[in-house]
């Protein structure tokens, strides 16, 4: 008899890469029954999930007795949370910590959440405005002090920024602004694509990757990397310039301002994973995850 696996964000980026990855997996296919949540029925991405075989659960993440409608039965749980709709750490906190809470309650058997690092601590305090890591951070913090049978996917930096980062010139090019030097190394990520890869694994081998974190990239990108592969994909030129501090701040809009510095600061020191090694989760994976340049062919070519 197939286990059910409900999977917040299904028509997201994480969650429908999740689906996606298990429906196409032979032995996953046949193991879950997928449930997917969604806050709209009739979307065309939840009915699209339906046709498919998925089964369709409407919650609401700010509703304990919704989430545990749609958790109930559930051998295993996926949940991402999105900061970015409330822009409130501590409205991201609540929503991990209920799930969290409810997955307990009703014997969930393995719990993977999509965290990432605490830069306040991390950085020692010297970085303290970038809530959208600290408060999944403290998710993760609290489904440990939990006991839960955890997996915890950090996902690296979006490639998709790159979309919006990129500013295409009269001439044809390409320029990218940062605050940070040529040497600092991104984890870049497709997370619609490569999300699914990487939770097959715990969900393959849910007792090796209890309590552990897997690291959700590629590989590590330098700025010039980014620049070279970019120009070798596309043929179109990417020109890059460092600012200063103050410059980038101007860039953005006032109420992120100040966390999009720091955050890009953190990429730079300590590091995104905090100079963590990406070895032992790439060389976990059955599928190949998806490559920058290969993005950058599909997205600007």
């Amino acid at each position: 008899m197939s286990r059910i696996i409900t999977v917040f964000g299904a028509t997201g980026n994480q969650g429908g890469s999740v689906i996606k990855h298990l429906l196409a997996d032979s032995q996953l296919s046949r193991q879950f029954k997928i449930r997917a949540v969604t806050r709209d029925l009739a979307k065309p991405a939840a009915q699209a999930l339906a046709k498919q075989g998925v089964s369709l659960v409407k919650a609401d993440l700010n509703s304990r007795v919704s989430i545990s409608e749609a958790i109930k039965g559930s051998d295993t749980v996926f949940l991402v949370t999105n900061y970015w709709e409330s822009a409130d750490p501590s409205v991201e906190r609540t929503q991990g910590k209920t799930v969290a809470d409810v997955a307990k309650d009703l014997g969930v058997s393995h719990l993977i959440f999509s965290s990432l690092l605490n830069v306040t601590e991390t950085s020692g305090g010297k970085l303290k405005n970038v809530p959208h890591f600290d408060s999944k951070a403290d998710v993760e913090k609290y489904i440990r002090s939990l006991g839960i049978p955890a997996t915890f996917v950090l996902a690296g930096y979006f490639m998709s920024n790159y979309t919006t980062m990129l500013q295409k010139q009269d001439d044809g090019s390409y320029s990218l602004a940062y605050p940070v030097g040529r040497e600092t190394r991104f984890p870049l990520f497709e997370p619609a694509e490569d999300t699914g890869k990487f939770v097959k694994v715990a969900l393959k081998h849910p007792e090796a990757y209890r309590g552990k974190q897997v690291l959700m990239a590629a590989d590590y990108y330098t700025v010039d990397r980014i620049t070279s592969d970019f120009e070798e994909a596309t043929g179109k030129r990417l020109n890059f310039l460092q600012v200063s501090a103050e410059q980038y701040k101007s860039f953005l809009p006032k109420a992120i301002a100040d966390e999009m510095l720091e955050n890009h600061l953190f990429v730079e020191n300590p590091g995104y994973y905090n100079g963590a090694s990406l070895k032992e989760s790439l060389d976990a994976l059955e599928d190949k995850p998806t490559t920058w340049k290969e993005y950058a062919k599909k997205t600007f070519a």
